[in-house]
């Protein structure tokens, strides 16, 4: 029996081997200390103050180029996991070579939180949290904690620590998890990093990186340059296939347009060939340098028939403290509202910004109807108020709270009233003769609403869940074949999309603000497209089409109000309806 153990054994042994060849990789002189090369110095320390990721200790190094010279900031290159690669030699190397520019390395550890009887209790690891774990926390944690604590200290004769914040002066990589963590930095912040080297990269189901496939197919394009690595024989286990994903990487970034640039082989899920490729990884990611890394341009018809070449968000206003209610009249000027300051503003055609001389009553909803009156959802007041284009007030509704609103061109109109995220929330239509009727119940927390081109449809957003509504408008202007409709992305970090306002174009097209940005949906409630929108002290909450064709996008963040030129035109609920085409199904 025993025999049979140890010839079960043996074969096991043999397969194993069989399945992972032996890996040797040809080493790069850069790899290896050279003679006549000035060497760099490398200098440890501890970190244990991080207000982002409380109660965590961690060890880091940082790379001293022997070229550094304080009177002009580093570049930066920031690694997970420690030293790597044998990155300060081929620092030295490449350096030396002029095959990258003078660059400063940060050596960062993953974070524990010390038990307090060691000889009992294990340390808690924060490694997946903080490195397999989506949004913007390690980004962060870079940013605002590490990069400013490394600038605190001095280099071993006294020189002052000095790093450059421009992205495209950093780049950052690490080892599986760890190359998920240099992804998802630049991905949040591709202004911050615009390089990434990942190898055997952990874009599998451990903490949500397996969505970046798709997610990176459906964003507006960022200005990151990115390389890979990963080998046939890496990990096939419970939270999905190593090497597929990492192709699947590939594919949605050449796809998507971004710089990528690869090398796969039959390695395991191991550091060897990472190290074999890291000095030509570093010569391709800061090739051309200082010429600044760019954002391609995708394959994703849905993006390239919205958005146009060279156009970008520009800033209408600021200072504000909650911004909503965006929305166009018949010429293409366009209103939004302050709701806590209870200011309504106004954008005229020539881009001239001018503040209402009225009380707002701290209206969040707006709309136009046909006949050219302003809608407004007064939360300050609990009424439904239309203004005529003298200004004259007209009191729609009395006591009755609500959120966001919409006027067909029947002159049926309809608005929300959320109610709280935990009472169910209520929809209601006024008739032209002003009779309000309750035609819905039930929703989590309905907020934003819009009528599809044709306005057969209306379009409800549930914020506390990842849900667009639609209903069916009868002739009576009730609601009937009430469905789950839009299915939209929900950050890692976020427990729900929190979509908010919503506005369509004349082909059909369904914009969406949300906490991940402005989500497009097609006719089927599919999510084709996500644009990005500027970082502000909170999310993106409503938007409309302006300007005098309507193809100008506005959009209201918390603070901030920004507009972007692009290609489709939005469709007004004051004008005729139009029957688009039909969706591709």
């Amino acid at each position: 029996m025993k025999k049979l153990r140890f010839a079960l054994l043996a074969l096991w042994q043999l397969n194993a081997f069989a399945q992972t060849p032996e890996e040797k990789y040809t080493e790069d002189p850069a790899s290896i200390e050279q003679a006549g090369v000035p060497k760099g110095e490398v200098l440890k320390f501890e970190f244990a103050d991080s207000k982002i990721f409380p109660g965590t200790w961690r060890e880091y190094w940082v790379y001293i180029p022997a070229q550094y010279t304080p009177d002009k900031p580093a570049c930066v290159y920031v690694n997970q996991d420690g030293i790597q690669w044998k990155a300060p030699t081929v620092f030295d190397n490449l350096i030396h070579k002029k095959e990258m520019p003078v660059t400063i390395g940060v050596f960062v550890m993953h974070g524990r939180v010390k038990a307090a009887n060691g000889e009992t209790a294990l340390d808690r690891f924060n490694r997946s949290y903080e490195y397999d774990g989506l949004g913007d926390n390690y980004a962060r944690f870079i940013l605002d904690e590490i990069l400013p604590e490394v600038e605190k200290k001095k280099t071993s004769d006294g020189r002052a620590i000095r790093l450059s914040k421009s992205g495209n002066d950093r780049a950052i990589g690490g080892a599986s998890s760890g190359a998920v963590c240099a992804f998802t930095a630049a991905w949040e912040r591709p202004d911050a990093f615009s390089r990434v080297f990942s190898a055997i990269g952990t874009y599998v189901g451990l903490r949500g990186a397996n969505e970046y496939p798709t997610l990176i197919r459906k964003y507006e394009p960022k200005p990151i340059r990115v390389y890979l690595q990963d080998g046939t024989n890496d990990l096939n286990i419970y939270a999905g296939d190593w090497w597929k994903s990492n192709e699947l990487m590939e594919r949605a970034l050449i796809f998507s347009g971004y710089e990528v640039n690869h090398v796969w082989g039959e390695g395991g899920h191991n550091g060897k060939h990472g190290t074999a490729v890291f000095p030509d990884a570093m010569r391709w990611l800061w090739k051309d340098y200082p010429k600044p890394v760019t954002a391609g341009k995708t394959k994703n018809p849905f993006l390239s028939d919205i958005l146009l070449d060279n156009e970008r968000w520009e800033l209408v206003g600021e200072g504000y403290t909650f911004t909503e209610g965006t929305a166009a009249n018949a010429a293409g000027e366009v209103f939004y509202q302050d709701i806590p300051n209870s200011k309504t503003y106004k954008v005229d055609l020539d881009g001239k910004l001018t503040t209402l001389d009225i009380d707002a009553k701290k209206s969040s909803g707006t709309a136009f109807s046909p006949d050219g009156k302003r809608y407004v959802v007064a939360g300050g007041a609990k009424q439904i108020i239309s203004y005529d284009s003298t200004g004259k007030e007209t009191v729609v509704a009395d006591n009755q709270t609500g959120n966001d609103i919409v006027v067909a061109k029947n002159g049926n109109i309809y608005f929300t009233a959320p109610n709280g995220v935990s009472n169910p929330s209520k929809l209601y239509l006024i008739r032209p003769n002003g009779e309000k009727v309750e035609i819905d119940e039930g929703l989590k927390f309905a907020n934003g609403l819009t009528l599809s081109p044709d306005q057969t449809q209306l379009y409800v957003t549930e914020s506390a869940s990842h849900w667009v509504w639609v209903y069916q408008i009868q002739a009576d202007g009730k609601l009937s074949h009430k469905q789950k409709y839009g299915w939209l992305h929900v950050r890692d970090t976020d427990e729900n999309a929190w979509s908010d306002g919503l506005k369509c174009d004349r082909d059909g097209r369904i914009y969406v603000t949300t906490l991940s940005g402005i989500q497009v949906l097609d006719q089927t409630g599919r999510v084709n497209a996500i644009i990005p929108v500027p970082k502000t002290r909170g999310q993106v909450s409503n938007l409309c089409f302006g300007g005098p064709n309507f193809d100008v996008m506005y959009i209201t963040c918390v603070d901030k109000v920004y507009r972007r030129k692009v290609k489709v035109k939005g469709a007004n609920t004051f004008d005729t309806p139009n029957k688009p085409a039909a969706p591709r199904l």
